[in-house]
């Protein structure tokens, strides 16, 4: 019999990562805890919690605080984790404009940033990206003490693995491994992903899903965006993508969808269509306080939550489409929560009546008993969810084993 040394060191190391994150999580999470609380809950040795956060307290990732209340003898000191240490920058590249935000590692947003997007080439975006960066950095050089890495999130199909930008509906790319470039000009860790899925991340991490397994993101702007948790892990698939939820078909009849198909849900939520129907029911001659002048988005929410006919009308009609697509999800995904993010959810009570009027009708009663439908607390035109991409790579170890690779001064 022969042995595979190499899987051997491969499988202890990546043992060791796996260990050292769960316990990063566990003190994240739960913090204030002990050492003897993290052994307990871990199912590690006490000898094996000691060296492990050892290294995270010379990296400067957890602290000692004061100790709690003891029964008698030594009392137990609690650890939490040191969030003010090292920062990240985080940016969404959305259709119209770059937002760059700093954040430390509690996910507190240190600097806002935000600037137009103009150029819609690959070589073009690149340039005016990085000089952002530089430019950012520069700016903010006295809150950047100890920055680990860069992440950036877009709209597409983004090749989170390789780092590379495969398709995006605003820039023309091919194959842009945008990752590599970044990671050569900054030196530090760089992640990338869409910008939906990055949101149901962050909304796992950070907001109404931090506290069950299983949930769908639902955003709804420009296009119609989703992002599934499955077991508190994002759902991806062999192209780095799953879930197009805007071209579920809800109407047979409608208007022929950009994609080539008819009726595609796109076509009846997307900001852009609410008002566009606005204004053609206005010319229809609909009592209103709505103007063609004055039938955006916001506008329309507002006057649907004080009672207005016409864009009470308008925000239901699209509730009820969208409760068609929810239905669908929660029969194939039974989630535990639903979460919509976007400025139709502005309306909120009406929204969610509508929506769970729909799913009502539509899905298997079993599938929907502990089902909670809410919007979300996020602000999803932050760079949140590209911050969500730096935390997922501290509680899967990843980025945490490069920060413990190097000693801190």
């Amino acid at each position: 019999m022969t042995f595979n040394y190499l899987n051997l060191v491969g499988n202890a190391e990546l043992i060791k990562q796996l260990n050292y994150a769960m316990i990063y999580r566990l003190i994240v999470q739960q913090a204030p805890i002990s050492r003897i609380q993290l052994a307990e809950i871990s199912h590690l040795a006490p000898a094996s919690i000691t060296k492990i956060t050892r290294q995270l307290l010379k990296n400067k990732l957890i602290k000692e605080v004061d100790a709690q209340q003891s029964t008698g003898g030594r009392p137990a000191v609690s650890i939490q984790a040191k969030f003010d240490y090292y920062q990240a920058i985080a940016i969404q590249l959305s259709r119209s404009h770059v937002t760059i935000e700093l954040y430390d590692l509690g996910a507190n947003s240190l600097v806002f940033e935000v600037y137009p997007l103009t150029v819609f080439s690959q070589q073009q975006t690149q340039e005016y990206l990085i000089t952002l960066i530089e430019q950012f950095i520069q700016k903010n050089s006295k809150k950047i003490k100890h920055l680990i890495a860069i992440s950036v999130v877009l709209p597409g199909l983004i090749d989170s693995v390789r780092g590379i930008v495969r398709y995006t509906p605003h820039i023309q790319v091919k194959a842009w491994p945008l990752a590599d470039i970044l990671q050569k000009q900054f030196n530090v860790s760089i992640f990338l992903g869409n910008d939906i899925q990055s949101l149901a991340l962050a909304e796992n991490y950070f907001g109404s899903t931090q506290d069950v397994d299983d949930s769908i993101l639902i955003r709804v702007h420009r296009g119609v965006g989703s992002g599934v948790i499955v077991n508190q892990q994002l759902l991806t698939n062999h192209n780095q993508s799953a879930c197009e939820v805007g071209h579920i078909q809800v109407d047979a009849l409608g208007e022929r969808c950009h994609c080539g198909n008819f009726g595609c849900l796109e076509n009846r939520v997307v900001n852009d269509a609410i008002e566009r129907r606005a204004k053609q029911m206005i010319d229809q001659g609909y009592t209103t306080k709505l103007t063609k002048d004055c039938c955006d988005i916001v506008n329309i929410c507002q006057l649907a939550n004080q009672g207005d006919e016409l864009a009470t009308k308008l925000v239901k009609d699209a509730g009820e489409n969208l409760g068609r697509a929810v239905a669908i999800m929660v029969n194939i995904f039974n989630p535990q929560r639903i979460v919509l993010a976007g400025e139709l959810t502005k309306a909120t009570e009406i929204l969610l009546d509508t929506v769970n009027s729909a799913l009502n009708s539509l899905s298997l009663e079993d599938l929907r008993k502990n089902l909670s439908i809410n919007c979300s607390s996020l602000n999803d035109r932050s760079a949140i969810g590209a911050f969500a991409l730096v935390q997922q790579a501290l509680f899967n170890g990843s980025l945490l084993m490069i920060l413990l690779e190097h000693d801190v001064a």
